[in-house]
């Protein structure tokens, strides 16, 4: 199985590439992959072994995902780090988990893409053109995406969206 995830290395990395969003994804995925493969021993007659390889892959993507989402983001700490200043009441601290539920929850219904994107714009806060290059496409297409994101996230949440970029710059939509 190692040799057929070698020999298709390229292969394998672009596929993930697109379904994934992002080639250092796809990198880290093939990667585990590999070593996932080799703890694996022998695993019999595989009639399309490219193609079981690449669910491995979509797994440990899965696994990844899921992992990740136990973690809390830098915005959750932040968030938490605040509430520890000041004198939080049993409806605030409800009002802020429901938020905060609804915001992971419209995250969570963005494309792989989207979401890294608005993580990486509005948490990590990196530049545009530093997310275009990681992504591989424009700046102006990382403003749409984003626009995208950050609107599905206002109407989920049942707020305005204040526009800080691109035409119409601080426009109520």
């Amino acid at each position: 199985m190692r040799a057929v995830l070698e020999s298709g290395y390229r292969r394998f990395q672009e596929r993930l590439r697109r379904r994934l969003g992002s080639d250092a994804l796809a990198t880290e995925v093939l990667h585990e992959t590999w070593l996932r493969v080799g703890r694996m021993g022998d695993v019999g007659l595989v009639q399309r072994p490219e193609s079981y390889l690449f669910r491995v892959a979509l797994n440990v993507a899965a696994d990844r995902r899921e992992a990740h989402s136990r973690k809390l983001s830098a915005a959750e700490i932040e968030t938490l780090r605040h509430m520890m200043d000041e004198v939080l009441d049993p409806e605030r601290i409800a009002t802020a988990r429901a938020e905060m539920a609804a915001l992971e929850g419209a995250l969570n219904e963005l494309t792989p893409r989207r979401k890294a994107i608005f993580v990486l714009a509005r948490v990590s806060e990196m530049k545009h053109e530093d997310i275009a290059l990681r992504f591989g496409i424009s700046a102006r297409m990382v403003e749409k995406e984003l626009l995208h994101a950050l609107r599905h996230c206002s109407q989920r949440l049942d707020r305005k969206m204040i526009r800080r970029f691109g035409p119409g710059a601080q426009k109520r939509s």
